[in-house]
């Protein structure tokens, strides 16, 4: 028998890790495993076994998060079962334009494009069922996150296989320029949110943390539209690596995150100026939002050590250095700076609060020009991912 223990309003369950895992638990590990072997045996021409590691530890993050966040299981496996159908209805290039599935539904363009108009959607919805206090208004957002999130995720495994049905030499991960690292920032913030949801058990913040999902995928359709960044181009020599793969999608976890905590250090300040009548609307209380802005900055500093270490290691494979003061090497600094300062005065001086969420939102802003400043008013070795 479990017992439940509350910390504001997330639960937790005091049972070891292992006695809490059921069949379907392990069940879900091997199916996993067999599609992972599979694709491991059926890819392997393309594969070095570097990306025979990354599958792997794929594979074991996949299921780590399924067992500690079991919507997304189903989530996990719902992507799976679309880009298979999308990818059996994708003998070659022509077919993205003759088939109505494909052309209106799963092909990269058109569900990067549904994934925006659902985050777009999602936002407002959050917002009146926050105003409203309407759980049914609450729930339709969360659904439409899900909805938003998987479309993301489909339109970039379905660009990958477009990727290649362009040329093996063209094929690559599409994570490559800012089109593709935008859609990946859209659906990656949408999932963490989601998990601190379900495991808070609130949609309070589901506005707030919609705005800065939405301003990404404002600056995704003007990129799309106006400079035509949705074409798939063959991929530099610079990029041409296998630590592409591991330290661009691990940088944006970090980037979701400190974007979340952001969002929320806004709710915080609302409801602090607003006592009353948020208060009365639904939001978490400060506690709890503390503890969130807490957690996805420790989150995000996490993600962002690791990407910094592992861009330091791609940068001596290809430059011949781990470090040379590239103006993208100097802000990722300052930014793992402001987050450690961030930490270590909560940690040793007890800082909560005001203080704590402005800083939170000012942090926001060094990430923003960290991610995207450096690209377009800076120039040195990262120049390639110039507007």
């Amino acid at each position: 028998m479990s017992t439940q223990q509350v910390l504001g309003r997330e639960t937790f369950d005091d049972r070891g890790f292992f006695a809490r895992l059921s069949w379907f638990d392990w069940l879900w590990a091997a199916a996993l495993l067999v599609g992972s072997i599979y694709a491991s045996y059926h890819f392997a021409q393309w594969m070095d076994r570097y990306e025979h590691a990354i599958l792997y530890i794929t594979w074991a993050s996949t299921v780590a998060i399924g067992w500690m966040w079991k919507p997304a299981r189903v989530y996990t496996i719902a992507v799976a079962v679309v880009t298979l159908f999308a990818v059996m209805r994708y003998p070659d290039l022509a077919a993205g334009e003759s088939d109505f599935f494909l052309n209106y539904l799963l092909s990269s363009q058109a569900a990067i494009m549904w994934m925006c108009a659902l985050f777009l959607a999602a936002t407002p919805v959050y917002f009146a069922g926050l105003l409203l206090r309407s759980e049914f208004l609450n729930k339709l957002g969360t659904a439409l996150t899900w909805l938003a999130s998987g479309a993301g995720l489909v339109g970039l495994l379905v660009r990958w296989w477009e990727s290649y049905l362009m040329g093996p030499d063209i094929g690559r991960i599409p994570v490559t320029n800012l089109y593709e690292v935008f859609v990946l920032f859209a659906f990656t913030t949408g999932l963490i949110y989601l998990y601190y949801e379900y495991r808070y058990q609130t949609r309070a913040m589901g506005g707030f943390v919609g705005l800065i999902i939405s301003a990404s995928i404002g600056f995704l359709l003007w990129y799309h539209f106006v400079q035509g960044a949705y074409e798939i181009d063959p991929l530099i020599p610079a990029l041409q690596s296998w630590w592409m793969k591991i330290h661009v999608p691990t940088n944006f976890v970090a980037y979701g995150a400190f974007a979340i905590a952001a969002m929320i250090g806004v709710a915080y300040l609302i409801q602090a100026r607003f006592p009353e009548g948020w208060a009365r609307r639904g939001l978490p209380s400060a506690e709890v939002m503390d503890d969130l802005m807490y957690k996805n900055i420790a989150l995000g500093f996490a993600f962002f050590t690791i990407a910094t270490i592992l861009g330091a290691l791609w940068a001596a494979e290809a430059w011949g250095g781990y470090w040379s003061w590239d103006p993208k090497e100097t802000w990722s600094l300052i930014t793992w700076l402001n987050y450690a300062a961030w930490l270590h005065l909560r940690f040793t001086k007890g800082w909560r609060g005001t203080p704590m969420a402005w800083w939170a939102v000012a942090g926001l802003f060094v990430v923003t020009f960290t991610f995207l400043g450096v690209n377009i008013f800076l120039s040195g070795l990262h120049s390639y991912g110039e507007l």
